[in-house]
């Protein structure tokens, strides 16, 4: 009797403590009677977690409690559990009474209880794990799948982890990267300073920001925006670091263009300016020696100094044109051409500057190759880069010309800010020199830039092409290799069509002089002497102003007498020659009117429109020029 009652005893303690641990679970659980599958008890966590009360669930089978209806409605669990004994489903959807959906582990197993045979279900809640297996999938898929470069290391540098993204930026692969530290992509662009700044910057626990030139696998340059974090755990210790880095390679590229686009540009103005100023010196001494050779009688020591005279005249106002050419500043008289037919059309000219021991060729594209072009401004782009070419190999080599044609889409566009969208012609001009070293390459289009010894070049040669290639709304590329030569590329917007028109360049008519009154209107001194001596040679009657404000003063005086107005376009006093004219033929329309300037005519008149039947003069200009141009504007109807 007493071990009965100790069996008693235990066993109602045993059944205590069971409780107390049914009671406190922190799953749910269900008891179900084994034949009938209905509800014996259930725990109070189930209970919170359907949000169905305990005296609902009672007696009830597991299909009729509406979170189990739709899965385990049917008797498939039930036998399941008869035969084995027990069953599982690692991820069972439920919905709660209130309508929640939840994602739990069900885990069923059969047992003896006493002389009763039940069903325990285990049922956890697995809806926060789920979440964050669904947020780091999530995460890592963005990780593997992000353009960024990304990279987590310990406290030490070492390598934890790259993406994909880090493979092909780098070209080192995952296994590669792996355990070994960041130096691997040290380009040696940045000190050792550079370095130890980003380190103190992350021990402190800071972020870092920056930009990497890096190197890749195969040595090649490459370079990164990046912002390096300290990652911490809970405790706030620093325990691993993540770096995220953007390849600017092209970005830094394309700006760089931009740059130097953008310097070319002012260099431009400057060069068009110089070009003007000079150009107006050139003209006293153009006019002042035109006059010497007028008075006759000259001995012929005179007449050979006054013919070098000239030829060095010719040969500065060759430069300022080369200059105003660069700054787009230059007449631009464009006709339809074939490229093929222009190229051929210099070929002895090439072989007069071209030494023996260079060897030309040339291939032709198939076809008319036609672009609206200046003749004589495509000849100096051949031209300088033959001679470019040419001095690139002191020891003789081989020159190529070729031409073909090109067509550029959005996507080449979006490669370089050099490219346009359409169909173009391109002239390739190739040597097998020495190359150009990469620190003169970004150089070689500025005017007055050059390599060649005092006295050998003027540095405008290339900078000319720059600007009739701009002027041309075309662009140049340049490919060069050390000891293996240059490659110029030219490209030219390429014109439809198959009519080719002839060029020819107008005839100057013979000299012949007048007796009408000229008002001539100069701000340079030494030029306004010069010309008003020509004009009297001429035999016409001269009136002088420095101005244009003193133009109108001896307009006043004389106007009853005044035929023709010569004057500068740009004055210091703030009427222009244009302003002047205009205000003098409201007075007259009679008026004749011959513009003089250092710009072209065609550049000229984007800021000074001038009227069909006004004239203009080019600085520098002749004697022969000048007395040809006046005699046509007087004698032009009005």
């Amino acid at each position: 009797m007493p071990n009965d009652k100790k069996t008693e005893q235990a066993l109602r303690a045993s059944e205590l403590s069971y409780r107390r641990l049914f009671e406190a679970a922190q799953d749910g659980i269900l008891i179900l009677e084994a034949r009938t599958g209905r509800v014996q008890d259930a725990n109070p966590f189930l209970v919170k977690l359907l949000g169905i009360p305990l005296q609902e669930m009672l007696g009830k089978t597991v299909g009729e409690l509406s979170p189990f209806r739709d899965l385990l409605s049917n008797q498939i669990m039930l036998e399941r559990l008869q035969q084995n004994g027990y069953i599982r489903y690692e991820d069972l959807p439920l919905e709660t009474k209130d309508g929640r959906r939840i994602a739990v582990e069900f885990v069923s197993n059969v047992y003896q209880s006493g002389d009763d045979t039940v069903i325990q279900c285990n049922i956890r809640d697995i809806t926060a794990r789920k979440k964050a297996e669904a947020s780091n999938t999530r995460l890592a898929m963005a990780v593997e799948q992000a353009a960024e470069t990304i990279m987590i290391t310990d406290t030490r540098g070492v390598i934890l982890y790259v993406n994909p993204a880090f493979e092909k930026t780098s070209g080192y692969s995952e296994t590669e990267a792996l355990g070994r530290q960041p130096r691997i992509l040290k380009s040696d662009k940045q000190d050792d300073a550079f370095y130890r700044n980003l380190w103190a910057s992350l021990e402190r626990g800071e972020r870092w920001e920056g930009h990497f030139i890096n190197r890749r696998k195969d040595a090649t340059l490459y370079e990164e925006d990046a912002t390096i974090s300290p990652v911490r755990d809970t405790a706030g210790t620093i325990v691993n670091y993540v770096a995220i880095k953007r390849d600017v390679t092209r970005e830094v590229q394309l700006e760089a263009q931009f740059r130097q686009a953008q310097k070319m540009e002012a260099i431009g103005q400057l060069a068009g300016g110089v070009a003007h100023d000079f150009n107006n010196l050139l003209a006293v001494i153009q006019m002042q020696t035109d006059l010497l050779g007028f008075a006759g009688d000259l001995s012929q020591a005179q007449a050979q100094s006054i013919k070098e005279i000239v030829t060095c005249v010719d040969r500065a106002t060759d430069l300022t044109r080369q200059l105003l050419l660069f700054s787009r500043r230059e007449a631009f008289q464009p006709v339809p051409l074939d490229l093929n037919e222009a190229i051929q059309s210099t070929i002895n000219m090439l072989k007069r500057i071209i030494r023996e021991d260079v060897e030309m060729q040339f291939t032709f594209a198939a076809g008319p190759l036609l672009l609206l072009a200046d003749p004589g401004m495509l000849n100096q782009i051949l031209l300088n880069l033959a001679v470019n070419a040419r001095d690139a190999m002191p020891q003789g080599g081989r020159l190529l010309i070729e031409t073909s044609t090109a067509d550029f889409d959005d996507l080449a566009v979006a490669q370089s800010v050099k490219v346009q969208i359409g169909a173009f012609v391109c002239l390739s001009v190739s040597d097998t020199g020495c190359g150009i070293a990469p620190d003169i390459l970004p150089h070689i289009f500025e005017p007055f830039f050059t390599t060649k010894a005092v006295g050998k070049g003027t540095g405008l040669g290339l900078a000319t092409v720059f600007g009739i290639v701009q002027q041309h709304q075309g662009w140049a590329n340049v490919y060069t290799e050390a000891d293996r030569g240059t490659m110029f590329r030219i490209y030219l917007p390429r014109l439809a069509g198959e009519a080719v028109a002839e060029y020819a360049p107008a005839l100057l008519q013979p000299l012949r002089g007048g007796t009408e009154t000229v008002l001539l209107v100069e701000d340079e001194p030494a030029l306004r002497l010069a010309v008003g001596k020509a004009l009297s040679q001429l035999g016409y009657h001269i009136l002088e102003a420095a101005s244009g404000i003193k133009a109108l003063a001896v307009w006043r005086q004389h106007q009853q007498n005044i035929h023709l107005l010569l004057t500068d376009l740009v004055m210091p006093d703030g009427l222009s020659g244009k302003d002047l004219a205009d205000l003098l033929l409201k007075e007259n329309p009679a008026l004749k009117v011959v513009y003089m300037s250092g710009y072209s005519a065609e550049v000229v008149d984007k800021d000074f429109p001038i009227q069909e039947r006004i004239h203009f003069l080019n600085k520098p200009f002749s004697l022969k020029q000048l007395a040809q141009i006046l005699r046509t504007c007087v004698e032009t109807p009005a």
